[in-house]
C-alpha cells in the first residue's frame, strides 16, 4: 500500500551550514499554511551573500493584510498576478504529482511554471500557464509538446551545472520516466553538454526563429550565470528571443556533479545587474524580458532583483519547501521523505491537493508581502520597481561587486577575517570508495556565499561555456588532461603529483602503485632505486622573485619552482607566473603549487588558471579520507587519481576546453572573483564576476 504524503514533515537538525536556514524554511512554511503576509523577512546580518547585503534606502517594516500596490505584470501577452515563475523542474527530477500540483497552482494564481527537460506529462499538457523546455537531449519533445502551454524555453545552461547537460541517475529512470522521456529504463539519462545544432549565436537565432514559426509562441533562452553573462545576454537579445532566464550560482537541481555545482557560475544579483545595464546601453532592453533565478527566498529577495533589473523572478527550491521539502539533499537518490523527488515506483505518493493548496497559499503570501514592500517604497505598481537601482544601497561588499551592481555602497575588506579551512571528507571518502564522480543535489553549500572563505581561491568561480562558444561533452568527447613538465621530459596523465613522504608504508605503496598505473609522479624523501629520480633543491632564494636571474643561461639545470603553502600562496603563484611572462622566460620554467588544504578538483583548475603547471598534493588528503579503513588500499588510491582525472575533464568540458595544459594554464579569463577585496583581485589579475 502506498504511503501518502499530505502533511508537513518535521525538519531535521541541520548538521552542516546551509543557505536554506530554519528561519527561511519556517517563513516559507508559514506562508504556505495560511497565505497571510508575515513580515519582511530580513537576512542574517552576518550573511555572506551579496544580495543579503543590499538594502532599500527607505523601506519600513510595516506589513498590512490589505496592501494597495498593484503586483500585476504582463509577460509576452500573458497577465501575471505577480511577476513569478515557478522554476523549471522536470518529471524525473520531481515524481509526477508535484509537477501536476505546480502546474495547477500556476493556473489558479495566474503565475507561470516551467516543465523542465523531462518531456510533458499527459496530466499537465492542457494547462495554459506552462513553458515547455527545449533542452539538448530533446527528451520526450515533439511537435505536440512544443505547442503546449504559453511559451518555449531553450535551455542552454542552468545555475547548478553550467556547461554540462541534465543528469537523471539510473535509479530514478523507472518505467513511467522511460515512457515520458522515451529512453531505456535503469540507465543514466545524461543530456549532451551542448545542443549539437547550436554552436554559435547564429545557430541560436535560427533555432529561435524555427520554434516561433512552428508554434507562434514566445521563446526564452535559459542560461547559467557565468563569465561574460552581459555579452551572452545581448547576443540572445539580438538573436530574436523574447527574453532570458538567468540561473545563478546556488540554484537548485535534482542531480549534478558536486565539483561542478561548487565551482562554476556566479551570483544572480551580479548577473542581473550587469545584464540589465548592457541591454540598456545597447538599446536592447525595451520589450526584452529578464527572469532571475537562483536562491530567491521570498518577496524581499525578489524586490531587490527587480530593482537590479529583473522583470520576473523564478523560485524553485522555495516552492518545493512550501510543498514540504525538508532539505535532506537526497533528490538524486530517489528516497525523498516528502515524496517530491522520490522514485516513481508507487511506494510513496505525494498528495496533489496538499501541494496545490500550499503553493497557492505561498504565492498569495509572497504577493501580499511584495505589495507591502512596494507600498513602503511609495510605489504604485511592481513595474515601477524594475531597474530602479537608485532605491538600493549596499554594505559590507567589495568595491568590485559595487562597480558591477552600480549602486551606492559602503565597501569592506574580507581577507582580514577569513574562516577556518575544513576539508569535505564525505566527498573525498565517496570518491575513493565508490570510484565515481560524487553526485549531489540542490544548491551549493560552500564558499563564498554559505561558508566563509578560508583561502583566496574560495572567492574564485570558474566559467561555463554557453552561447558564445559551445561546451564540450566529457561523457562523449575526449578531453586531454595530459601535462608535460621539464620541456617535455616528463609526461603525466593529470597535473597532479603526490607527496607521500609522511605516509605509513602500506599507504605509501598503494599511492606508488596507483601513480605508476596512471603515469604520474610521487615525491618521497626516501628514494626508491627502481624509480627515476627528480631532484628538488630547497633554496629559499629561488622562491623570491626579486632574486631570480633571467635568460637562457641563467639558473643552469633548474627546470622550475615550487610555491609553498601559505596564506598568500595564490598571490605568489600569480606574481611568479606574470613576472616570468613579462620578461619572456615563462616557458623556460615549470611552476608547481604545493597543496594540503584541498576541497575538490576545482582547486586544481583554479591553481592552473592562476599560473601553475601542476600541483603537488600532500598525501594526507588521501589518508584522511580513508576514515581509518585501510582495506583495498590499491583500489582506493587508484580511485583517488582516476576520479580527479574525470572531474578535471568534467570541468574542462564545461568550460569549453579540450586540452588542459594548452588552454587553462595561466588563463585567468576562465576565472571570476565574487566579492573579493579589490587589492587581491588586482594582485592575481582576476576580474569581478559579472564583468
Amino acid at each position: 500500500m502506498a504511503n501518502i504524503i499530505d502533511s508537513f514533515i518535521n525538519i531535521p537538525r541541520q548538521k552542516e551550514e546551509d543557505f536554506w536556514t530554519p528561519v527561511i524554511i519556517d517563513h516559507i512554511r508559514q506562508l504556505a499554511y495560511d497565505g497571510k503576509p508575515l513580515d519582511i523577512l530580513q537576512p542574517d546580518e552576518f550573511s555572506l551573500r551579496i544580495l543579503d547585503n543590499i538594502y532599500f534606502k527607505n523601506l519600513s517594516s510595516n506589513v498590512k493584510d490589505n496592501p494597495l500596490a498593484d503586483t500585476e505584470t504582463d509577460l509576452m501577452g500573458l497577465k501575471l498576478s505577480v511577476p513569478l515563475y515557478l522554476g523549471d523542474m522536470s518529471f524525473g527530477a520531481l515524481s509526477g504529482n508535484p509537477n501536476i500540483a505546480i502546474a495547477r497552482a500556476a493556473d489558479i494564481t495566474k503565475t507561470l511554471s516551467g516543465t523542465g527537460e523531462g518531456g510533458l506529462l499527459q496530466e499537465i499538457e492542457n494547462y495554459e500557464r506552462i513553458y515547455v523546455q527545449w533542452a539538448s537531449a530533446r527528451f520526450g519533445v515533439d511537435y505536440k509538446t512544443i505547442n503546449a502551454g504559453s511559451g518555449i524555453v531553450i535551455k542552454i545552461g542552468q545555475g547548478a551545472k553550467p556547461g554540462i547537460g541534465g543528469h537523471l541517475p539510473a535509479s530514478k529512470v523507472t518505467s513511467k520516466i522511460s515512457s515520458a522521456r522515451r529512453i531505456p529504463e535503469n540507465i543514466d539519462a545524461i543530456s549532451p553538454a551542448p545542443h549539437h545544432d547550436i554552436y554559435s549565436i547564429e545557430d541560436l537565432s535560427q533555432r529561435i526563429e524555427a520554434l516561433k514559426l512552428a508554434t507562434g509562441k514566445p521563446v526564452f533562452v535559459k542560461v547559467a550565470a557565468t563569465n561574460y553573462i552581459p555579452y551572452i545576454v545581448t547576443g540572445i537579445a539580438r538573436s530574436g528571443a523574447d527574453g532570458v532566464i538567468i540561473d545563478g550560482q546556488g540554484a537548485g537541481t535534482g542531480a549534478t556533479p558536486e565539483v561542478i555545482r561548487d565551482n562554476l557560475g556566479i551570483p544572480i544579483e551580479l548577473a542581473v545587474a550587469s545584464s540589465h545595464d548592457i541591454l540598456v546601453r545597447e538599446g536592447l532592453r525595451e520589450g526584452f524580458k529578464i527572469i532571475a533565478a537562483g536562491r530567491v527566498t521570498g518577496a524581499l529577495d525578489a524586490a531587490k532583483l527587480y530593482a537590479l533589473g529583473a522583470d520576473v523572478v523564478s523560485m524553485g527550491t522555495a516552492v518545493l519547501i512550501s510543498m514540504g521539502c525538508i532539505m535532506v539533499r537526497k533528490c538524486n537518490l530517489g528516497f525523498c521523505p516528502a515524496a517530491l523527488t522520490n522514485k516513481t515506483d508507487g511506494t510513496k505518493v505525494y498528495n496533489i491537493d496538499f501541494g496545490v493548496n500550499n503553493i497557492v497559499n505561498f504565492i498569495t503570501g509572497f504577493r501580499l508581502e511584495l505589495a507591502n514592500i512596494l507600498d513602503n517604497l511609495g510605489l504604485k505598481s511592481v513595474d515601477e520597481l524594475t531597474g530602479k537601482k537608485n532605491l538600493l544601497y549596499a554594505k559590507n561588499i567589495s568595491k568590485g561587486a559595487g562597480n558591477i551592481l552600480k549602486i551606492d555602497a559602503e565597501y569592506s575588506k574580507h581577507s582580514s577575517n577569513m574562516g577556518n579551512f575544513s576539508p569535505n571528507r564525505k566527498y573525498l571518502n565517496e570518491m575513493i570508495t565508490k570510484g565515481d564522480v560524487p553526485i549531489t543535489s540542490m544548491g551549493s553549500t560552500t564558499s563564498p556565499e554559505v561558508v566563509k572563505p578560508s583561502r583566496i581561491i574560495d572567492w574564485i568561480r570558474l566559467d561555463g561555456a554557453q552561447v558564445t562558444r559551445p561546451s564540450i561533452d566529457p561523457y562523449r568527447e575526449n578531453i586531454d588532461t595530459t601535462f608535460y613538465l621539464a620541456h617535455g621530459k616528463i609526461r603525466m596523465s593529470i597535473p597532479v603529483i603526490l607527496d607521500v613522504s609522511s605516509q605509513r608504508e602500506d599507504i605509501k605503496e598503494s599511492l606508488y602503485w596507483a601513480s605508476l598505473f596512471m603515469g604520474n609522479l610521487v615525491i618521497d624523501r626516501k628514494y626508491y632505486k627502481n624509480y627515476k629520480k627528480i631532484t628538488i633543491i630547497r633554496d629559499g632564494n629561488l622562491y623570491r622573485i626579486k632574486n631570480l636571474k633571467f635568460g637562457e643561461k641563467s639558473n643552469p639545470g633548474m627546470d622550475g619552482f615550487i610555491i609553498g603553502e601559505s596564506d598568500s600562496q595564490e598571490i605568489e603563484l600569480s606574481d611568479l607566473d606574470m613576472k616570468l611572462k613579462n620578461v619572456g622566460s615563462r616557458y623556460q620554467y615549470d611552476i608547481m603549487a604545493y597543496i594540503s588544504k584541498f576541497k575538490n578538483s576545482g582547486d586544481i583548475i583554479k591553481y592552473l588558471a592562476l599560473g601553475a603547471d601542476s600541483v603537488i598534493l600532500n598525501a594526507d588528503i588521501f589518508s584522511d579520507s580513508l576514515a581509518n579503513n585501510y582495506t583495498n588500499l590499491n583500489q582506493k588510491a587508484l580511485n583517488f587519481l582516476l576520479i580527479i582525472k574525470r572531474e578535471l575533464a568534467l570541468i574542462s568540458g564545461a568550460m569549453g576546453v579540450s586540452n588542459l595544459q594548452y588552454s587553462i594554464t595561466g588563463n585567468r579569463e576562465l576565472l571570476r572573483a565574487v566579492n573579493m577585496d579589490e587589492e587581491l583581485e588586482e594582485r592575481i589579475n582576476v576580474p569581478e564576476a559579472g564583468s
